[in-house]
């Protein structure tokens, strides 16, 4: 049965989340300590395996494992997850030749672990063991050994997987990074990986992708003024580009209207080249978008005229990139 609940106040509330906090803390940093060899050998057989990284665990270790999945297969190392559990009944047929079994285990002991160890031995697979308990029947029968030891967990009774779960992430992630630079991965195969959300369509994400190449609104230099609110007003961007035949030699916005209709009341005779700002910010259509928009930011204007090798392709418009969610 359940002791019946204790009163704590917001003071012994906060103190408990320190020691908890400081306790996992401890434990991460004593992993500094602990590195050695064994670590880096994981590190090669992990880089040079023919096939994937199936990552196993029972418990919370399991749920640990398919997180290291994820990152190892956002990073550039092919995963998969495998159920110690099930792995005993069926799923053992995940593991195909090439593949690199990563087992997770706090003691290293627990009896799907035994049952499952001599099976991935039999089918020929390297196993990597990252466990606490250096000493236990996994770590004896492991190819290679990660050190994630823990002496104390956060719980109070010292039951709770808490210490040993967060020592297990930290030492995937410490995995996945010594392999993402040993791959040489870029921001560009983060990509590829990412191509969803604001983060994938930073990366990806191109001037071209996000402009319609079929609004180019364009007036001469000798172009009237009414000619020149028409095109900016029939394209919506807020502004126009100025072009000497194919040249750009400027652009008129809205704003710029505004602080005409400031400065006279006559505007007999006004020619686009007589309102427009010299030298407009452009940017190339293969551009980020992201590389757009901190433009804009820079200089703090809402369009840019858009060129592709130089000639005039278009403009886009803050909006645009906001609409598409590559900033908050």
């Amino acid at each position: 049965m359940y002791s019946p609940p204790q009163s704590l106040d917001n003071e012994a509330i906060l103190a408990l989340a320190r020691q908890t906090i400081g306790t996992e803390a401890a434990a991460v940093q004593q992993l500094i300590s602990g590195l050695d060899a064994g670590f880096a050998e994981a590190v090669r057989v992990l880089l040079q395996m023919e096939g994937r990284a199936i990552v196993t665990g029972i418990g919370k270790s399991a749920i640990i494992a398919q997180k290291i999945v994820a990152t190892f297969n956002s990073t550039g190392t092919p995963a998969v997850f495998m159920h110690a559990a099930d792995a005993i009944h069926g799923d053992l047929g995940i593991i195909q030749p090439g593949d690199v079994v990563v087992c997770l285990s706090k003691s290293g002991t627990t009896p799907e672990i035994k049952v499952l160890v001599p099976l991935i031995k039999m089918m020929g697979s390297k196993l990597i063991a990252i466990v606490s308990n250096v000493e236990s029947y996994l770590a004896q029968q492991a190819d290679f050994v990660v050190r994630a030891t823990v002496e104390q967990e956060a719980c109070p009774n010292n039951l709770a997987p808490t210490s040993s779960t967060t020592t297990q992430l930290v030492m995937g992630d410490a995995l996945a990074i010594c392999l993402l630079k040993a791959r040489g991965f870029t921001p560009q195969d983060f990509a590829k990986y990412h191509p969803g959300g604001a983060l994938g369509k930073r990366l990806y994400l191109r001037v071209e992708d996000v402009i319609n190449p079929n609004v180019k609104p364009r007036v001469a230099p000798n172009s009237s003024l009414e000619e020149v609110i028409l095109s900016i007003s029939s394209n919506l961007l807020g502004a126009t580009a100025v072009l000497d035949g194919d040249r750009i030699v400027g652009i008129v916005t809205d704003g710029d209207l505004r602080r005409l209709l400031q400065r006279t009341h006559s505007i007999t005779g006004v020619v686009a080249s007589d309102v427009m700002g010299h030298s407009p910010k452009t940017i190339e259509a293969e551009a980020l978008a992201i590389d757009a928009f901190n433009l804009m930011e820079r200089y703090k204007i809402t369009q840019l005229l858009v060129t592709d090798q130089g000639r005039y392709a278009g403009m886009v418009h803050v909006h645009d990139l906001l609409r598409e969610g590559i900033v908050g």
